[in-house]
């Protein structure tokens, strides 16, 4: 353990930093890191150079190259077409809205972005009397609103979207007519100032509190200055760069410092800090707590017990033994086995991290009920890692960082970088849903593999779908507007051959202008909805006739279309029915229309005699007929409104013959009983519910009497007995047929002479009939006639 902790330097009494090699850079560079403009994304990022941004002497015609290269210097881009703006600075932040960005431009203006992915720059207010650049400046998010904070000169200023304010740090040490430096954390609740005078002050980033202020006694401008500190940790400390010095201050009296052989870059990270150069790429960061308590010299923590004993078992040593029981004595083996698996987290070396794995498992034996969820969790979360740190993907996350970053920003990360086969590996070793996995990667694969113009639309076709099949969420809509994107409409089409959704396939089909194929695909689907869209988008494409005649070929879509113009589009429809020759809907459009649309009588017979013709056309002589007729009667109730007043128009046959009627006017209605042939029975019915209902009760006894009824006499016993007028329906009741005598007998309530014909005509259903209605005690002896008839016949 003294070997391994040799690297370790502490600061202060209470905290150890350490600084080890994350890679040996292989990226040939040409240029020294200080003829580059250098930039690094965090958790692990890739690293942009800008080669040569400043060299006059190159001809004009050369643009600047930007490279993009893993961590580990592996190159990943290059990039020729570089804008060069009158921009002399930029800073990247971020917030919980995104990462943004504040430029500071040739005017010595700045203007902010919140969102780089939705840049909408906004101007920030001038600060007085600024001729030229700040001497330093950096940005901090307060209250989830980003400012800038600038010195010029011995002055320090805060900008928001408002207003410039002057801001004085509290406690600074006098005699500052400059500040030459400065930083925000990682967590912009700290920031550092590095003055003239070679005093870093050190505070929160609200300018309102002092933590720190340290003499580092150099006062030439350092050329990096970065926070470096562990989540949760109390320790804060400020790494600072010169061009062959790195300096680790906080609020010890002393610092920690570290020759750099070349031109080196800071990285901050949520942990620590990056520094590369040309060879190499290191990791610097305070110990974790769990690693401290293990490796310290002479340590008796639980963790560090726990592994020497794990090392004394594999010798095979009585010493394991020893520490185990010294361990359990103070009952701390738990403790032991947890600060194993913590500190296995945050080491860098596989080797270690076994190490303490193995001794977190040995402790485990001797434990009864230890949850194994962080012992499993932990080598899976290690696997990983070790995976994405390897050299050839370049991506050093430590435990913490991944933590922060979580899985799926990872394996976004791994897409986005085209490493498909190891971001499929490690959702399956995860075991990661499918949706949120596999399945999502490779839809990425597919969405790049459309890309590959010098293969065939059917190779790709091929191969997306013998990768994909049925894979539960993977969209090919999506991959096949990728495909289109790209300028390959055959390959998109290919591709929508695979998606089993048809909502998805038609919308697609109509951005490429495939509307016949979309028209198809819509209705192949069933879905009406669908169909509809589609064909009010070919409505919109089409001209007329080139509308109508894909219609024809579609009759699903056409009887669709006729229902929507039915209740849209009246003309249209008429149309469509012209184009086909479809004389018989005609006629009923013009029906239709002659009663929707039209209020004079003229207009109304005209719409009618065009029905008429064209029902004559489709060889329909009954509709025609009945047209005609419509049109006769239409003709009639309007004289009849002319001669008599009152209401006639739109009246049916029927209504109109009653109407007359009711009104007295019985002539004329026989003669349109005549005129319109209706027969004798209808008109009896007519004449005969008329009467009743105007109670003429001396003209109804004259109808019934002026023929012989061809209706019967049992309609006028019901109609009388439905007026509740008995008297009236027993004169009708006489006039009965024998067939029907014992049912209008009933009917007018006269149970006893109606058993006397049913025992006269010995019929056994009328005998039944009778029975049911000998309900009270005075139809008892009827009842009894009635039995008595049954029985002589039976007798016969």
């Amino acid at each position: 353990m003294d070997c391994y902790t040799a690297n370790w330097n502490p600061l202060g009494d209470s905290a150890f930093y350490r600084k080890y090699e994350l890679y040996s850079m292989d990226w040939d560079l040409k240029e020294e890191l200080r003829d580059c403009l250098v930039a690094a994304a965090p958790y692990g990022g890739p690293i942009a150079l800008l080669r040569n941004p400043w060299r006059k002497e190159k001809a004009a015609s050369v643009r600047p190259v930007l490279d993009i290269y893993s961590a580990s210097g592996m190159p990943l881009a290059s990039l020729l077409e570089v804008l060069q703006n009158r921009v002399l600075d930029a800073r990247i932040f971020h917030t919980e809205f995104g990462s943004g960005v504040a430029i500071l431009t040739g005017a010595h203006r700045f203007t902010l972005s919140a969102n780089v992915g939705d840049l909408k720059l906004r101007r920030m207010p001038e600060v007085p009397g600024l001729q030229s650049a700040p001497s330093c400046w950096t940005v901090l998010c307060q209250d989830r609103v980003a400012h800038i904070l600038l010195a010029v000169g011995p002055d320090l200023y805060l900008l928001d979207h408002a207003a410039c304010s002057a801001v004085t740090p509290p406690g600074l040490a006098p005699g500052v007519s400059s500040f030459l430096q400065m930083a925000v954390s990682f967590t912009y609740r700290h920031l550092a100032l590095f003055t003239d005078t070679g005093y870093i002050w050190m505070g929160t980033a609200s300018l309102k509190e002092k933590l720190c202020e340290f003499n580092c006694n150099i006062r030439a401008p350092p050329k990096q200055m970065v926070w470096c500190s562990r989540p949760r940790s109390k320790e804060r400390a400020v790494v600072v760069a010169w061009e062959r010095r790195l300096m680790v201050v906080g609020d010890a009296p002393e610092s920690i410092q570290f020759v750099l052989d070349e031109d080196s870059y800071l990285v901050p990270e949520l942990d620590g800090v990056r520094i590369f150069s040309r060879s190499t790429h290191e990791f610097l960061h305070e110990v974790p707590a769990a690693s401290e308590e293990i490796f310290k010299i002479a340590s008796m923590a639980p963790g560090a017990l726990l592994l020497e004993a794990q090392k004394e078992y594999e010798k095979e040593s009585q010493k394991a033994d020893e520490y185990l029981r010294e361990i359990q004595e103070l009952g701390q083996l738990t403790q032991a086995v947890q600060q194993c698996i913590e500190a296995a987290g945050h080491e860098h070396q596989p080797d270690m991290q076994k190490s303490l794995l193995r001794a977190a498992s040995f402790g485990k034996c001797f434990l009864d009920r230890f949850p194994p969820d962080s012992f499993v969790h932990m080598c899976q979360d290690l696997r990983v890692l070790n995976a994405v740190r390897d050299y050839h993907i370049g991506i050093p996350l430590t435990y913490s960082q991944y933590k922060q970053l979580t899985i799926q920003v990872l394996l976004d990360r791994l897409v986005l970088r085209r490493l498909y086969p190891l971001a499929i590996q490690i959702c399956e070793y995860l075991r990661l849903p499918e949706v949120q996995g596999v399945s999502r990667i490779l839809a990425h694969w597919a969405c790049y593999k459309v890309q590959q113009k010098d293969v065939s639309d059917e190779d790709v076709a091929r191969a997306i779908n013998q990768k994909l099949g049925d894979t539960p969420g993977v969209s090919y809509s999506d991959i096949a507007a990728r495909a289109y994107g790209c300028g390959r409409t055959e390959l998109a089409i290919k591709l929508l051959e695979y998606e089993p959704r048809s909502g998805e396939q038609v919308p697609l089909l109509l951005k490429m202008k495939r509307s016949k194929l979309a028209l198809s695909k819509a209705i192949e689907s069933g879905d009406t909805d669908l169909v509809f869209t589609v064909l009010l988008h070919l409505k919109n494409e089409l001209n007329r006739g080139d509308f109508f005649m894909t219609l024809r070929n579609q009759p699903m879509a056409l009887s669709l279309y006729r229902q929507f113009c039915k209740h849209q589009e009246l003309e249209t429809l008429k149309d469509l029915y012209n184009q086909d020759d479809n004389h018989q809907e005609l006629g009923s459009f013009h029906i239709r229309a002659s009663y929707a649309a039209e209020e004079r009588i003229e207009g109304r017979v005209a719409a009618l005699q065009t029905a008429a013709d064209a029902f004559y056309k489709a060889k329909n002589e009954f509709a025609a007929k009945a047209t005609e007729d419509q049109m006769r009667l239409l003709r009639l109730q309007r004289r009849l409104e002319d001669e008599l007043g009152g209401q006639f128009l739109d009246l049916s046959l029927h209504d109109t013959v009653t109407t007359l009627i009711l009104g007295g006017h019985n002539k004329r209605a026989e003669q349109l009983a005549r005129d319109f042939r209706i027969p004798d029975k209808r008109l009896w019915w007519l004449k005969l519910t008329a009467l009743a209902d105007l109670e003429d009760w001396e003209e109804l006894e004259k109808f019934s009497k002026s023929k012989k009824s061809p209706i019967g006499y049992l309609p006028f016993v019901e109609i009388c007995m439905k007026q509740h007028n008995k008297y009236e329906a027993k004169k009708y009741a006489s006039r009965v047929g024998p067939e029907q005598k014992v049912k209008a007998l009933l009917l007018v309530g006269d149970v006893a002479q109606a058993a006397d014909v049913a025992i006269e005509h010995r019929n056994e259903a009328e005998l039944s009939l009778v029975l049911s209605h000998c309900t009270g005690a005075t139809d008892g002896a009827t009842a009894d006639k009635i039995q008595r008839a049954r029985a002589q016949a039976q007798k016969k």
